[in-house]
């Protein structure tokens, strides 16, 4: 459509935020307002967005376009390849208001604050009322995260979840104690593999003709994204991330815990639920995912420490970053407490490395876009920290690679989590780890050239090597931190001789990679 009277209101939806269960679709009249979609080729340029998240956005976006049309709406949608298209988003809401000549804008509150600022400039300029209304999405509003982490020192995430699952009244007996008896079932959930798993293919969509005629646009109108679209098969429909969901709860969910931190070459799956893509596009709601898993539990079909395990990431976790993200403002995703200025190394962006653990965490992202959190924590993230590198540089490869990522969630986990960037607002020591840690949740320590025990020299592997050295510049910083007590001893006993070798092992392997001049 190219026009409207006016009189009518004008609802701007965007690209994760694909569910009409929310107050802002409760503010226009359907078959009257008109509702706004954009294809912006901003939003796979601010970040080299991967392929398939691209493809993912745009195919969920053209499904629910088409399902707010058959229930009545009016859609105003905005492809790639309109030859009109302004290619941003800001660019289509002015040229919408414009046309439409809307009495009201509206909005749910966005993922991003460069979105938010965008839409509190329309305030600004638009001359015409824009309303934003709460992302019901979520189980804690902003408010309430605020209430709670006002006064406290710092933000543990354990203290929060606790506190969510007495608010909520998950896995919560009559009595007030925790279901199982404990909080959380950790000491469980921390297995890894002696022989090659066998877990059950997680359910495949098929690409359909929408989904093929994106593929066709953003290789006609982006070409060059990085990453491999052949192995497309993510949910683009709200029917089929609930077929997921039941996929999961049905086949992966009773192992999902004991499994959830272990890693093994070729098995990118494993038994991880693959949920968060959908999620966070707003496809299923997080109510839904927390009931079924509940309801698993009490009927016999999951053991309690892998429903809570799951239940944490859900209610705890995901929450829990979201307030972090809204609460330190804009200028978080610009923290460097440690000082990195090191570039992101080119294996990144082509998996090419003689590091096998590398190799296969960075391969599996460009194959399809995913890695679990072990392997974005402990792996890729891991190695960003110990070498050095910028931040801003980490953040922007995680927000562009991973089908799943919109800044709110990505942000937090990759500057405060896996860069320790944030200076303890999320983790309160950072999370680094020699290829130790490696050899005991993988078996790719098995097939590499480098020994995970060896510090330097042409067998050290770079992940000890750097670990070592991380820890040596950064030994005045961590000293008060008791989290810290034990690296820092075994850093103390080290020979002056010892010291200047790994140093000089470090800066050569910086070198060697393009990390440092």
């Amino acid at each position: 459509m190219s026009r409207a009277p006016a009189g009518r209101r004008m609802l701007v939806v965007f690209g994760d935020q694909l569910s009409a269960r929310v107050p802002a679709f409760a503010a226009i009249e359907r078959g009257r307002d008109v509702v706004l979609m954009v294809e912006a080729r901003e939003e796979s340029a601010h970040v080299p967005s991967h392929v398939q998240r691209t493809v993912l956005f745009l195919s969920a976006m053209r499904h629910f376009a088409a399902e707010l049309e058959e229930a009545g709406h009016l859609v105003r949608y905005i492809r790639l390849a309109d030859p009109r298209s302004t290619g941003t988003l800001d660019g289509e809401v002015r040229r919408a208001t414009r046309e439409l000549r809307p009495v009201e804008v509206h909005a749910t509150h966005p993922g991003e604050h460069r979105v938010m600022a965008m839409v509190r400039a329309w305030e600004k300029s638009l001359d015409v009322p824009v309303h934003v209304h709460p992302d019901t999405h979520f189980l804690t509003t902003l408010e309430q995260f605020r209430e709670w982490a006002e006064g406290r020192r710092t933000l543990v995430m354990e203290h929060f979840y606790r506190w969510q699952r007495k608010r909520l009244g998950v896995l919560i007996e009559p009595d007030g104690e925790p279901t199982g008896g404990a909080w959380n079932f950790d000491k469980e959930n921390r297995g890894s593999f002696r022989e090659r798993p066998r877990p059950p293919a997680p359910a495949r969509f098929e690409p359909d003709g929408v989904t093929r005629e994106v593929i066709e646009d953003v290789q006609r109108t982006t070409p060059g994204l990085p990453g491999r679209i052949e192995a497309f098969g993510w949910p683009v429909t709200r029917a089929q991330a609930e077929e997921a969901l039941r996929d999961f709860v049905a086949h992966r969910l009773a192992r999902f815990g004991e499994a959830q931190d272990a890693m093994w070459t070729g098995e990118p799956w494993l038994w991880h639920a693959r949920l968060s893509p959908a999620m966070n596009l707003k496809l299923v709601d997080p109510r839904e995912i927390v009931r079924l898993a509940v309801e698993a539990y009490r009927s016999g079909r999951a053991p309690i420490h892998s429903v809570e395990g799951f239940v944490r990431q859900v209610i705890g976790w995901r929450e829990f970053i979201r307030g972090v993200y809204w609460m330190q403002g804009p200028e978080y995703v610009r923290r460097n407490a440690l000082g990195h200025s090191g570039r992101l190394p080119e294996m990144y962006w082509t998996g090419e490395t003689d590091m096998a653990c590398m190799r296969e965490a960075i391969g599996q992202v460009l194959e399809h876009g995913y890695g679990h959190h072990i392997q974005r924590l402990m792996v890729t993230g891991n190695f960003a920290m110990l070498a050095g590198v910028d931040p801003a540089a980490v953040h922007a490869w995680y927000l562009g690679m991973y089908v799943d990522a919109v800044e709110w969630v990505t942000a937090p986990n990759t500057i405060g989590m896996a860069l320790h960037a944030d200076g303890g607002v999320v983790g309160t020591k950072p999370y680094a780890a020699s290829g130790r840690y490696i050899q005991r949740m993988s078996n790719a320590c098995e097939g590499c050239r480098y020994d995970p025990g060896v510090r330097t020299g042409a067998r050290g592997c770079p992940f000890t090597t750097l670990y070592w050295d991380f820890l040596i510049r950064h030994e005045r910083r961590f000293k008060g931190n008791q989290r810290m007590a034990m690296m820092l001893k075994h850093v103390e006993k080290l020979t002056a001789e010892a010291r200047t070798e790994i140093t000089v092992a470090g800066a050569a392997l910086r070198t060697r990679l393009g990390i440092s001049a």
